[in-house]
């Protein structure tokens, strides 16, 4: 993709080269009818994202670098139109990716019944795309796929455990993804997770006494519930009844993790924001050692950062444009920062003059409004 990414690259960096260039553009902008508040941005390099996120802006004012190549004798850098097409579907391929990445890197601490699906989703999305026409996609999609082999070929039986913990999905989400990936094997993994979570909860469950001696104690707590009831007190109190179901279950022969997997799920769609870990907190009188267990399962983090990146500053003072600097300086700008901006959450993509969509056209956003 080096022809087509360098054009459009060239593009940005043209048009963000001076402050009349920009005013310039900004005034095509407003004459094609484009309104977005998001200017242009450059892009990293060595960084697959901020090279989507550049990509995916140039291609929305695509139709002003037409206009700017009318009024500028000096801009050489307009992209045929097969590479703005061939942008496009550079754009298309990785937007799944840029979703998924914001998702489970961001700083809200995802809860890890998340981590299949979106695994799921990137290793379906690379099937899909494998046969592309285009040579550029392909050898894309082939060294993507090279990289997803090396980390997931073989799924994290932990962290499909801790899908089945969703109770809008239970264990219909692995047959449902392994079945599309894989419908000769699926049935034996939905199996494997199966027996790995009643092996799991065991661990959780209190010792329980022998089915005959439950039987006795389930009688005596429908007579004890009865007596209370005759006796005008108040109502059956819900410890009683959870105490009475405990003792019914326990002479069934399921355990609360078969009763929740039983239970149909609960809808998607009406809940599609659900918070996991409030469901198992509110339902913690229904199922305590199952809850106890989903808990455990769903704090699980499903990315990690290396240590030498979690105390790294390096990037917010440093870019491609300034890569030397004295100690001295360094110091400086690091104080700088922290006195402008003071300590709230940093956004590394949103950094420094690499970003600054604002800055670099300020002029797009008051002639579009």
């Amino acid at each position: 993709m080096g022809d087509a990414l360098g054009k459009i690259r060239d593009n940005v960096k043209f048009v963000q080269a001076s402050e009349s260039r920009g005013k310039l553009f900004a005034s095509c902008v407003d004459s094609v009818g484009i309104n977005l508040r998001a200017g242009l941005t450059l892009d990293v390099s060595t960084r697959w994202n901020s090279t989507f996120k550049m990509l995916d802006r140039a291609i929305k004012y695509r139709f002003a670098f037409d206009s700017y190549q009318g009024i500028d004798p000096i801009y050489k850098f307009l992209p045929t139109r097969a590479e703005w097409d061939l942008g496009i579907q550079i754009c298309e391929l990785l937007q799944p990716f840029d979703e998924i990445t914001n998702l489970i890197s961001g700083s809200t601490y995802p809860t890890s019944n998340l981590y299949f699906m979106q695994v799921y989703k990137i290793e379906y999305w690379l099937r899909a795309h494998e046969d592309n026409g285009e040579h550029v996609i392909f050898e894309m999609v082939e060294a993507m796929k090279a990289k997803f082999d090396k980390y997931w070929h073989d799924y994290s039986e932990i962290l499909a455990m801790a899908a089945a913990c969703d109770p809008r999905f239970k264990l219909s989400l692995l047959e449902f993804c392994f079945t599309n990936l894989d419908p000769s094997t699926s049935q034996q993994k939905v199996d494997n997770v199966k027996d790995k979570l009643n092996l799991f909860f065991k661990a959780y469950s209190k010792p329980t006494t022998q089915s005959s001696q439950s039987v006795e104690n389930l009688q005596e707590a429908v007579a004890g519930v009865g007596d209370s009831q005759s006796h005008g007190k108040a109502a059956i109190n819900y410890n009683d009844f959870n105490n009475f179901r405990k003792k019914n279950v326990t002479a069934s022969g399921k355990s609360a993790l078969d009763l929740y997997l039983d239970e149909p799920p609960i809808d998607v769609e009406m809940f599609a924001s659900l918070n996991v870990l409030d469901y198992w907190k509110d339902n913690f009188h229904r199922f305590d050692e199952l809850s106890r267990m989903a808990c455990d399962l769903l704090s699980i983090p499903i990315t990690t950062v290396a240590s030498k990146s979690s105390f790294s500053i390096g990037s917010r003072v440093l870019n491609k444009y300034r890569s030397c600097l004295l100690p001295r300086n360094v110091q400086a700008l690091i104080c700088a920062r922290n006195w402008l901006r003071g300590f709230e959450p940093y956004d590394e993509s949103e950094s420094g003059e690499v970003h600054g969509e604002d800055e670099n056209l300020p002029s797009i956003e008051s002639s579009t409004s």
